[in-house]
This record gives C-alpha cells, sequence and structure tokens, in this order.
C-alpha cells in the first residue's frame, strides 16, 4: 500500500474514533441497594440488589428471606440463604420461576435456614453488572448477567468440603444432573397467575459448571430429605446438590428458557459461550449498562446528587422485562403467559399499570420508542391471547389495582408518533374493556360499568374504591376518546366523551374535596378528609382530589378559579400529616410513609398524588412546581438503602425523579405534552435513539436557584409550561436561567399552560 495512502487512512481513522462520544463510566454511580431497606410495616424502596442487563428477561439477587417470602433482600437482614433467579417487581405480588443456587463448606448442609451465612455489606459490591460478596464462612460469590442468564463463580475456602445446593423453591420442579457434562437440566414451576396453564408454564434451565463433581445427589426441599448419587428427580421442591474439591474456584453459567429446554441451551450458547471467565461477561455487562445510562448524560450536580439519578434511572431501566426469546435465526418468538402457547413477536411483562402508566412508560417512550412501540403492539397480541387488555402483567394477568390504563399506554403511544398498532383494534380492545368485568382481578375489565354508564359514577359503599374507580374510569375514557379524535374514529369518539368528565360526578364544592356518593345520589355522611379508604385506594380525599390527569382547568373551575386551587394546593403541603386509618382499621406502611415525610399531606411514596406538584403550571403558579418538584427530590430521595419514600414500584418511582431531575414530567399520558418543573442538574444532555440529542442548560442552577427566571427554545422566546415529545426528540437546546426568586409572570398566560378538555383553545 502507499505508504502516504496509509497516512491519510491512519489519519481519518484516528478522527473517527476522537468523534465519537466517549461513554462515561456511569455504572458506578449506581447502588443497587436503593431501597432495600424494606419491611411489611415501612418501605424505603420494597427493592432487592437486581444484577441484570436493562429490560433483562431474568434478574440475579441475593436472597435474605425464606422461599416464597416476597420480601426476598432485606438490608437489615444478617444473612443470604441463596442467589436466586428472579422476576419479582412487587413484594405484594412475590415472584416466579425462581430457584437458587447456595454453596455451602464444611459439611453438606440442605435447608434453607441452616445452610444460610452471615455476611457483611462491608463485603458487598452491588453494581447492576456486578454483585460479588464474601461470606462470613470464607465463600465469595460472583455474578454477572445476560439478558436470560448469569455467569456465577463460586471460590471456596481451602482445606474445607465445598457443596453447591439448587433449591427449586416453591413449586414443582425437576432436575436432571449430567456428571459427564459438569452440568444440570430441569425446569421449575412456580409463581402466581400461572395456574390456568395446568403447569404447562415451566422456566427450563440449563446450568454448566467447569468443575467436575466428586460427589451429587438429588434433594426434597419439604422433608430435606436426599438422595445421594441419584441423578434425576421430579416433585414439589425438587433440587439438586454438587460437591466440589476442596478451595476450588468454580465458575457456572446459567441460562433459561420459558419454550423449552432447547432453547435454554441456546441462550446459554447464545448469550455467554464467549465469556470464557466471569470477567469477560462481567465487562460486556458494564458495557451495556454504560450505553444504557449514556442515554442520559448529567452534569453539574452533587456527587450524591448523580448517584440518586443514575441508581433511579438504573431502575427504570428494568421495567417492563422482556419475555421474548430468540430462535436460531435471531427471530423473536414467546411462550404466551395469556394462553400458553408459543407466538412469534414480542412479548413484555413484569409491570403494573395502575402505577406505570403515570411516568414509568411515558420516559420509555421517550428513550426507547422502538422497544416500547414493540410493547403497545404486544398489547393487543394479549388481548388476543386472553380476551382482555392487561392491567398488571406478572407475568400473566393478575388484574390487581383499580382502573384500565392499558388505553393510556395505547393513546400515549400514539400522540407521540408511535404507531405500531392497529387503533380500531385497539378502541375494540378497550371499549370491551369498558363495558364488561373479567375473571382475573379488579383491574380486569370493569366491574359495575353499567352504574358508571347510567348514573355517571361508581356507587359508594355499594362498591369499594368507587370514587378512585370513578376518577381513573373517567381519565382511561379520556384516553379512549383522544385516541379515537387523533384516528378520526367518530364512533368511539362520541361513546368516551360522555364518560370522560365524570370527576365532576363525585366532586363536592360543599367541602371541596372528591368523595363518595351513594347509588341513590346523595353523599356518603360524616366526610373525612383524612380518612384513607372506603372509596378511595390506598389514600385519602387530599390525594385523589386531584385525580384529574385530563382536565386541570375543569378542577379549577370546579373549585371557584385558579385563586382557590392555588389555595388548595399550598394546603396540600400545609395541613397536619394527619391520618385517620379508614376502612383499612390500622396503619398500612403508605400511612406511615407520609407522615414520616412531613409533608403535609402529600404521600410521593405512593402513586396518585405524584402529579400534583406539578398541577401549579395549570393555574398561573408554575414557579411554586418548580420550588416544590425541586424539595421533594431534594428531601424524600436518595442513592442509599433507605432512599425512596415508599413502594419504587416497577419503576414509577424512580422514572418520577429520572424526569423531573430532567425538569419535566408527564401529567397526562394519552397528549404527547411534558409538563415542566425544575431540572436538578446544570447541564442534561439526553441522547436520543434516533441520533439526535435534545440539551437542558440550566444556566445558575443550585440548591437555592430552583426558579426559571426566563427559557429559551432553540434561541426563540420560550414561555411554556409545558415542552411536546416531537420537540423533544427533534433535537435542540433549552436553555434556563434559573434565579433564586421566582418569576410569578413567566408561563401565567393562558397560552403557556398544558392540556386540559375545558380549555377550548387546546
Amino acid at each position: 500500500m502507499n505508504i502516504k495512502l496509509l497516512i491519510v487512512i491512519l489519519f481519518f481513522s484516528s478522527f473517527s474514533v476522537v468523534a465519537q462520544p466517549k461513554l462515561k463510566n456511569l455504572v458506578d454511580y449506581v447502588n443497587t441497594l436503593q431501597g432495600t431497606n424494606s419491611k411489611h410495616e415501612l418501605t424505603r424502596g420494597n427493592t432487592y440488589p437486581t444484577t441484570a442487563l436493562p429490560f433483562g428477561m431474568h434478574t440475579w439477587t441475593p436472597q435474605t428471606g425464606n422461599n416464597g417470602d416476597g420480601w426476598k433482600y432485606q438490608y437489615f437482614k444478617k444473612t443470604i440463604r441463596g442467589f436466586q433467579q428472579a422476576h419479582q417487581c412487587s413484594s405484594w405480588s412475590n415472584d416466579y420461576a425462581v430457584f437458587s443456587l447456595m454453596p455451602v463448606t464444611e459439611k453438606l448442609t440442605l435447608n434453607e435456614n441452616e445452610r444460610a451465612s452471615k455476611f457483611s455489606h462491608e463485603n458487598e459490591i452491588a453494581k447492576p453488572h456486578y454483585y460479588r460478596v464474601l461470606l462470613d464462612n470464607g465463600i465469595t460469590t460472583e455474578i454477572a448477567p445476560t439478558e436470560r442468564g448469569a455467569h456465577l463463580r463460586f471460590k471456596f475456602p481451602k482445606k474445607q468440603d465445598a457443596y453447591l445446593v439448587l433449591d427449586g423453591y416453591t413449586g414443582v420442579s425437576e432436575v436432571n444432573i449430567d456428571v459427564k457434562k459438569h452440568r444440570i437440566t430441569g425446569y421449575v414451576n412456580n409463581g402466581r397467575g400461572m395456574q390456568r396453564f395446568n403447569g404447562n408454564f415451566k422456566n427450563y434451565f440449563v446450568i454448566q459448571f467447569d468443575k467436575p463433581f466428586s460427589a451429587q445427589g438429588i434433594w426434597d426441599n419439604n422433608s430435606n430429605k436426599k438422595w445421594d448419587n441419584k441423578l434425576s428427580g421430579k416433585g414439589k421442591g425438587i433440587g439438586a446438590y454438587l460437591k466440589f474439591k476442596q478451595g476450588q474456584s468454580v465458575q457456572v453459567k446459567v441460562a433459561s428458557s420459558y419454550i423449552n429446554l432447547e432453547q435454554a441451551e441456546l441462550n446459554l450458547n447464545s448469550e455467554l459461550e464467549n465469556h470464557k471467565n466471569l470477567e469477560s461477561t462481567k465487562r460486556a455487562a458494564k458495557n451495556v449498562w454504560n450505553q444504557q445510562l449514556n442515554k442520559i448524560v448529567v452534569e453539574g450536580g452533587t456527587e450524591e446528587q448523580f448517584k440518586t439519578f443514575y441508581s433511579c434511572f438504573f431502575r427504570a431501566s428494568l421495567f417492563s422485562r422482556k419475555f421474548y426469546e430468540l430462535n436460531e435465526k435471531g427471530e423473536p418468538y414467546y411462550y404466551s403467559p395469556y394462553d400458553g402457547k408459543i407466538h412469534d413477536g414480542y412479548m413484555y411483562t413484569d409491570t403494573g399499570f395502575w402505577d406505570t402508566f403515570r411516568g414509568q412508560f411515558p420516559l420509555n417512550a421517550l428513550m426507547e420508542p422502538t422497544m416500547h412501540g414493540q410493547y403497545v403492539a404486544a398489547l393487543l397480541d394479549a388481548y388476543d391471547q386472553c380476551g382482555w387488555l392487561p392491567s398488571w402483567s406478572f407475568p400473566s394477568e393478575a388484574g390487581s389495582m383499580i382502573g384500565n390504563h392499558a388505553i393510556s399506554l395505547l393513546a400515549d403511544a400514539w400522540a407521540k408518533d408511535l404507531k405500531t398498532f392497529d387503533p380500531q383494534k385497539a378502541l375494540d380492545a378497550y371499549f370491551h374493556e369498558a363495558t364488561n368485568k373479567g375473571p382475573w382481578g379488579p383491574a380486569n375489565g370493569r366491574g359495575n360499568w353499567k352504574d358508571y354508564f347510567t348514573l355517571g359514577y361508581i356507587p359508594y359503599p355499594d362498591v369499594g374504591e368507587a370514587t378512585a374507580k370513578t376518577l381513573e374510569y373517567a381519565y382511561d375514557d379520556f384516553c379512549g376518546y383522544a385516541l379515537a379524535e387523533m384516528t378520526n374514529n367518530n364512533f368511539y369518539k362520541d361513546i368516551f366523551s360522555k364518560q370522560m368528565y365524570n370527576y365532576k360526578n363525585v366532586y363536592d364544592p360543599k367541602v371541596g374535596f372528591m368523595r363518595g356518593k351513594q347509588k341513590d345520589g346523595n353523599w356518603v355522611p360524616n366526610f373525612d378528609p383524612y380518612e384513607w379508604g372506603g372509596p378511595f385506594t390506598e389514600g385519602n380525599a387530599w390525594h385523589y382530589v386531584w385525580s384529574v390527569f385530563q382536565d386541570p382547568k375543569g378542577l379549577i373551575d370546579l373549585m371557584g378559579g385558579e385563586e382557590n386551587f392555588n389555595k388548595k394546593l399550598d394546603s396540600v403541603f400545609t395541613v397536619p400529616n394527619t391520618v385517620h386509618v379508614g376502612t383499612y382499621g390500622g396503619k398500612i406502611h403508605e400511612m406511615t410513609e407520609m407522615e414520616m415525610a412531613n409533608m403535609g399531606q402529600y404521600a410521593h411514596g405512593n402513586q396518585p398524588i405524584q402529579h400534583m406538584p406539578y398541577l401549579y403550571n395549570y393555574s398561573g403558579q408554575p414557579w411554586k412546581a418548580q420550588a416544590r418538584t425541586r424539595d421533594i427530590m431534594e428531601k424524600l430521595y436518595n442513592s442509599t438503602e433507605n432512599g425512596y419514600p415508599g413502594d419504587e414500584d416497577q419503576g414509577q418511582t424512580s422514572s418520577w425523579y429520572v424526569l423531573s431531575a430532567m425538569g419535566f414530567y408527564s401529567v397526562c399520558p394519552g397528549t404527547n405534552e411534558y409538563v415542566m418543573g425544575s431540572p436538578v442538574f446544570e447541564k442534561t444532555t439526553i441522547h436520543l435513539e434516533n441520533g439526535k440529542t435534545f440539551v437542558i442548560h440550566a444556566n445558575g442552577n443550585s440548591k437555592e436557584n430552583v426558579y426559571i427566571d426566563s427559557a429559551q427554545l432553540n434561541n426563540k422566546n420560550f414561555t411554556r409550561s409545558y415542552i411536546t415529545y416531537q420537540e423533544l426528540v427533534a433535537g435542540g437546546i433549552l436553555n434556563l436561567e434559573m434565579s433564586k426568586t421566582p418569576n410569578i409572570i413567566r408561563g401565567s398566560k393562558d397560552a403557556d399552560k398544558p392540556f386540559s378538555l375545558s380549555d377550548s383553545k387546546k
């Protein structure tokens, strides 16, 4: 080759390398122990130290709780009894498709309580791409994840017998030990909601070891009986045990499939075959996480703010989970948790829409549009397979909580140009949802839907949580209306337009709150705004009076205008943090968490009120939204084991922080608007999937300078209290001049306010 040509090639090659943005090592800011110091009476997140890839099908975690206990890892516990394949998205819903591995030394101990080993958090590393703990008995366990598997390593102490116990968990399991190939294969069948498939749902696994066994056998975790040298077994709680040479370091590659054992083997080979040691898997996982976290690069904050932001962004990047697998051609297919059959295409699970429609999915729509487009299309596949739109998939339809919020995801996706589904089919499915009651839980279909259509509300005390249901059904019907309007479907537009104002029917101007209404049209007597439960879900009237996402202007009118509305908003933070337990009969953890927050009746630890601070943007005082949201982020979040003010809930509470720290939030999914708050950082760079960047400069930002004095979007004066999805994904620069004193004029004009149904201009 000509030497001059070579020099030119080398010059431009080096230039192209330099020109590529270098990934920052953001994964080191993440603490996966954030929120793990939780218990039944008080949750600080209800999380566990998840070791996984973004949206991975399987996750891994150390296990401090008993088999079947929803609190699988609690920071204050002193012992570990296993290292689990996990999928749990809420302690309250437990887990499914679980098995665990536990290293044991000195003597073979099978029982989960007896084999548990003490440990110290000082000897624990908990990162998204890598978990490591040195147990007090001298064994070191390490885990690095792939999407459908994990690479583990167990380092046993010298001069002591070394064992590894496979625990089949709570349901039926089958194990087969292949001594020659140094592997165990089999399946587990456990978890709620999958019994409808008559045992058809199985998690098939392949566990490959790099060292030979010196002894092996089968055991039963119900009786703790073992069978030495037996190589296979099947039944409830069946597991296996292996013995290795003393002092060995044993590497273990694990992969699972919901389809069959052959697919589990394919997952193992495709994801782990090229990783000769755990360090290789760890490096690859770290790179994946750094790519994910570098999608949002923040600058100009404190070390703790960086840690909190990226720990929350990590947690928000776990949900929803992939439930599909790739065949030999790299094509997606999946075992359906809705009909128990194999289908081509994409499927995602493990989320409850009552929590996540608010912020987690609007964050995904912005940061993961391709995946989110697949997700909403799969909602209609789920409808085909089980006859209902999902409301809480874990992994099948559980129907937990209230509302029919799949329509929120569908309308929101369409408003954001993610048009990956048939809108007519979506509206047909939602109409079916809104006019029938399904067999699986309160949010599967709509109970008492005839009352809702004829009375305009759900009556109380005939129906529990009636007022909360009325409010959420009205919002859902708005989403049906919005999708119909966007797709020129006059039939459904007319139907849903009649119900989307039903929130007005449960507002009592005499008390200034939403309240329970009897079937005869009279208000339920003895109203107490501090009383939890009854007509409300995990909250009280102070929380639910704001549940009018689609029409804050209409709510302002009901309250007698902006001045009264703003006083009411202010009072949420200034009234006592009084709790009356109401129909719960005793304190639930959400009550305790609101009291601990000490922010009046603002209960950020639960979802119904999380949008409320942003409502000042609708009533002419956006500067108060700026101050309140910054105060909430500063006081109620941190990166530690006590990092959340309540249940984290499948990425929602984390997504609230991520969005709010960038300076905006999704008050009304189903529209294309994100409502403005106040960014935490001096500079935020959003690297969009389309290759463009959106940069937010908060000039002069500090703990005191929380107010937006002026703003420019792409060098043009920007006075609005909202920004659209289309403006964000087009890329650009939002320059904010921050101040320690509020600009009480900016954003106060009607033209600058976000969408409301009652605002005729919108």
